[in-house]
């Protein structure tokens, strides 16, 4: 059984950081896609980063880019997403996803499978 728990959201002024975290069970991170998604009300699911460690590939959205950080522990089966210079468009609820995507799809939400419960960030200006 697949098994994702994210953590680390909260509350933080525009301008500073937070770092998410995905617990992973019952697939490991180094041989599946993982990546990071972000929803708000009455939006679609939006692309935040993703990386394919055994491709060598990571992907951001454009939005993100400079200012994010994606990475994997693969000792401790976790995904990580460093966040800095947060805005209040950054406000969202953020879902780590995990999947056995290709390089080409590391950015579609259709090509994860598995999905965690989502941890709410919210950025003050």
């Amino acid at each position: 059984q697949v098994n994702l728990v994210e953590s680390g959201g909260g509350l933080v002024q525009a301008g500073g950081s937070l770092r998410l975290s995905c617990e992973a069970s019952g697939v490991t991170v180094s041989r599946y896609g993982v990546g990071w998604f972000r929803q708000t009300p009455g939006k679609e699911r939006e692309f935040v980063a993703a990386l394919l460690r055994r491709a060598g590939s990571i992907r951001y959205g454009d939005s993100v880019k400079g200012r994010f950080t994606i990475s994997g522990d693969t000792a401790e089966n976790m995904v990580y997403l460093q966040m800095n210079n947060l805005k209040p468009e950054d406000t969202a609820v953020y879902y780590c996803a995990a999947g056995r995507v290709i390089v080409s799809s590391m950015t579609s939400v259709s090509a994860y499978n598995y999905w965690g419960q989502g941890t709410q960030v919210t950025v003050s200006s």
